[in-house]
């Protein structure tokens, strides 16, 4: 269920309605907009009457959400997600370009290379340093080294860097050294990695 409240409605209307629902053991996710505040309503909410929260002055119209993933829902989240990368904002209304080598295999080659892709409009630099390879006798990326030379290319152009993670033992040296982690297709399956970045932030 979604309850929203009407445009310039006090905030201590809200928070009378979220500690009400909260005292009934519900979960409250609270959405603060320029225009709006949208209470998201999680748990069964099959026994709140929708009348007993419309009559409140403050309430512009309350609606039951039979879909799933609430947090991320246009009912529950009607505004764009926007997230800053490094400066660069991804999710808005510019297309933001991502660029850059499979592997990086040198610090001369991905400064260059940075520096290319800059100037053609992109606004992200991407070089894989562990590289996953479908061959065990292809370069699997220079590793360690690899995001050094990331970070050599970042300091040159600016850019934030992207690189694609393979093994949550890595994730302490991503957190530190990258502006956006990469997930491959092929761990989209790793729950126990999704899990971890989850709690990176």
């Amino acid at each position: 269920m979604i309850i929203v409240m009407k445009p310039g409605a006090p905030v201590s209307e809200a928070e009378k309605i979220k500690e009400n629902l909260v005292q009934r053991g519900y979960q409250i996710h609270e959405i603060v907009g320029a225009q709006m505040t949208v209470l998201g309503v999680i748990g069964d909410t099959a026994a709140l009457e929708l009348r007993s929260l419309q009559v409140n002055e403050y309430v512009e119209k309350v609606m039951r959400v039979a879909e799933p993933f609430k947090r991320a829902n246009r009912a529950f989240h009607p505004e764009d997600s926007v997230v800053d990368v490094g400066g660069v904002p991804l999710g808005g209304r510019r297309i933001q370009v991502i660029a850059g080598p499979c592997s990086v295999e040198s610090e001369a080659q991905i400064v260059r290379l940075a520096k290319d892709v800059k100037v053609a409009g992109a606004t992200m630099l991407r070089g894989g340093a562990f590289v996953p390879r479908m061959s065990p006798y292809a370069p699997a990326g220079l590793g360690q080294p690899g995001l050094e030379y990331l970070k050599a290319a970042k300091a040159a152009t600016g850019m934030p860097i992207v690189t694609e993670i393979q093994d949550v033992t890595l994730l302490e040296r991503f957190v530190d050294d990258v502006d956006m982690i990469q997930v491959g297709a092929r761990n989209m399956q790793n729950f126990s990695l999704l899990r971890a970045l989850g709690q990176t932030q």
